[in-house]
């Protein structure tokens, strides 16, 4: 996949674009001032993936003009927490987007990413926390992932979970998302060599603390190979197996 600096700069050296062309497509580089937010055009060419933008706190109208500017340059779009009503919006504007309403995300893919060595499994401990799963498998699905999802399969019937190892063993590495008291990701770090990324849920009743206690629980697992992500946190965790599986 080229990144559009690339684009304008082959099309340059082979004549395809003029200089004047080539400055105003690159004009807004490495950022574009919108007032409110300051879009980063840079990041395709630093990251390999253009900005993905945070749906939360913003106004509907900002993450229109947001998307807008990213897509309008031909670029892939990643929205999350979005809300089932600037979905509504943001299709208007930009047709062919996709809603993930368990995850919350907003997606259109326009660039093919270079693949993934391997596979991504998503597990989750309970239904609960598949929102929190499905941000972090369209994530790694957007990145150029093949992602498999095993769900509902925690420590309250751990069969469940012995029942799906010949697709755990496929993966190259493992996200497992988990609530309530957070046991899970030290389960199947014991069972598996290769990494596994731990997310805590704000899934449990009033001592889980929204998700603290499973977070302090991942953070002191015994397994070596467990890695911890924030708090209901799908895309970051979705992100860093995507560069993991990159390398």
């Amino acid at each position: 996949m080229k990144t559009e600096l690339e684009e304008v700069l082959e099309k340059v050296s082979s004549g395809q674009m003029s200089s004047g062309e080539a400055f105003r497509r690159l004009q807004d580089y490495p950022y574009q001032d919108l007032g409110f937010a300051k879009v980063d055009h840079h990041r395709e060419v630093r990251k390999g993936f253009p900005e993905i933008i945070y749906g939360q706190g913003k106004t509907d109208s900002q993450i229109i003009e947001i998307a807008r500017q990213i897509s309008k340059r031909g670029n892939s779009l990643l929205i999350t927490r979005a809300a089932p009503q600037v979905y509504q919006k943001v299709k208007r504007k930009i047709p062919g987007c996709l809603y993930n309403p368990l995850g919350r995300t907003i997606s259109l893919k326009k660039k093919r990413p270079a693949p993934g060595k391997g596979r991504i499994v998503i597990i989750t401990a309970g239904t609960s926390d598949i929102p929190v799963a499905e941000e972090a498998f369209v994530t790694c699905e957007m990145l150029g992932n093949e992602t498999d999802r095993i769900y509902d399969v925690g420590v309250a019937g751990i069969h469940r979970l012995f029942g799906e190892m010949d697709r755990i063993r496929k993966a190259r590495l493992i996200i497992v998302v988990a609530g309530m008291e957070g046991a899970l990701p030290s389960v199947v770090a014991g069972l598996v060599k290769v990494p596994v990324i731990a997310v805590p849920t704000s899934v449990g009743y009033g001592a889980s603390f929204q998700g603290l206690a499973a977070l302090l629980a991942m953070l002191n697992s015994c397994p070596g190979g467990v890695a911890v992500m924030n708090i209901d946190n799908g895309f970051g965790a979705g992100y860093l197996a995507s560069l993991i599986n990159h390398l």
